[in-house]
């Protein structure tokens, strides 16, 4: 960040649930926010990240060190504004340097009321939450009046300082003292998970896309503009529903296939999705089902399964993920806090493709019924574009109406 720039912001704080203060810079817009930390490890694609609705209600951490170097465009949202709650890193490029840049990072924040803190430690900050696991966490902009609430001997430590509270409490006053464990109170009774986010998300009413091919009736869970872009150039006739739609309404549309999205938060929080679904997963009335991310969680769901939220979750650009019926690794582009109890799967759904750092499953399909899912997102396409073969199949059970 220039000197410019940096007279004009001032200090702020990610305040953790556990007591921990990283201390940085503000950026963006100059507020404070509460939401749940995670961290993402790609080193490109930053703004389809803070446009991932399935981001929507977390603060994010990038691990990269440089983050905003090539600027942001209209054309790589995949939403219509950002859907974090915040964002941290270590450095925000002031100046990017690319032909389709139309503004920095920073000024798409500040637009969209997005606050950002930079020089934090992250790769402390990335350590702590792999411990601990996804924390609760407050952005808290400072004050440059004196006295500044934070106190004294907190706004003079330098920038990307790592305390707790306990260990400050000692150098502060009482009322700034006061003030944080005020802050504190307020994150740890924060929210992070509920049928509220993906509401927030979902379209709030049907729409048509149309196309000369097959019928598919799409449930937006949060969608990423990427997926409907992919749909859209197989030349799919799409009808796209809200994610509370009924299996009645969703019949009346008569589908010949139907694909449930990403999204954000809780599977086990979108029971309406669940249950329409489970309509059309009987012998007698099923049809291609084809399901990504929470799309493909939701599909246990629906055939019985179970899910559990992870430490820390995978999110980034590098993930590998080997598909079973051909021992062929893909490197995948993943986000997401929950997964599938594999135990808990009926004898009729098979995994497909699981993730070779941890083994945690990362697709399943029905064994006699046309129904399928990833946990991965192959439209993502963190450069090579080699899972994009789950839509053709798409395709071809539509066309077969079987395996």
């Amino acid at each position: 960040m220039s000197k410019e720039m940096q007279k004009n912001h001032k200090n702020a704080y990610l305040l953790l649930e556990d007591g921990t203060i990283f201390k940085g810079r503000s950026f963006g817009y100059q507020g404070d926010m509460v939401g749940e930390v995670v961290f993402n490890t790609a080193m490109i694609g930053y703004q389809e990240i803070l446009t991932d609705p399935s981001y929507c209600g977390q603060i994010v951490t990038m691990t990269y060190p440089l983050i905003g170097n090539y600027g942001v465009n209209a054309k790589d949202a995949e939403s219509v504004k950002p859907q974090v709650r915040g964002f941290v890193v270590r450095e925000a490029c002031a100046r990017p340097s690319h032909y389709r840049s139309e503004k920095t990072i920073e000024h798409y924040l500040a637009q969209h009321g997005i606050p950002g803190i930079e020089g934090v430690d992250t790769r402390a900050l990335t350590r702590r939450i792999r411990i601990a696991g996804t924390l609760r966490g407050a952005i808290l902009v400072g004050s440059k009046q004196e006295p500044c609430w934070e106190g004294e001997a907190i706004a003079t430590k330098p920038l990307g300082a790592l305390m707790t509270l306990e260990e400050m409490k000692a150098s502060l006053p009482v009322e700034s003292y006061q003030k944080w464990q005020e802050q504190l109170a307020k994150l740890q009774q924060h929210q992070v998970a509920g049928p509220h986010l993906i509401e927030t998300v979902t379209t709030p009413q049907s729409y048509v896309i149309p196309g000369e091919s097959f019928r598919v009736a799409v449930i937006d869970l949060g969608i990423k503009e990427n997926i409907l872009r992919m749909l859209k150039a197989l030349d799919l006739h799409l009808t796209v529903f809200p994610a509370h739609t009924t299996a009645e309404e969703i019949r009346a549309a008569k589908p010949q296939g139907i694909f449930l999205s990403n999204g954000p938060g809780n599977p086990k929080d979108a029971k309406a999705t669940v249950q329409a679904i489970q309509e059309f997963l009987k012998p007698e009335s099923a049809i291609p089902v084809f399901g990504i991310c929470l799309g493909h969680q939701l599909i246990s769901l629906a055939f019985g399964g179970d899910t559990y939220k992870m430490k820390f979750g995978h999110r980034g650009g590098n993930h590998p993920v080997q598909d079973l019926r051909t021992g062929r690794v893909y490197i995948t582009s993943q986000n997401h806090g929950y997964t599938i109890i594999e135990d808990s799967l009926p004898a009729d759904v098979a995994i497909s493709h699981r993730n070779a750092n941890d083994g945690t499953v990362e697709g399943l399909r029905h064994r006699t019924l046309p129904v399928y899912s990833v946990q991965f997102h192959p439209e993502a396409a963190p450069g090579p574009e080699d899972t994009a073969y789950l839509f053709d199949e798409f395709i071809e059970h539509m066309q077969t109406g079987t395996k």
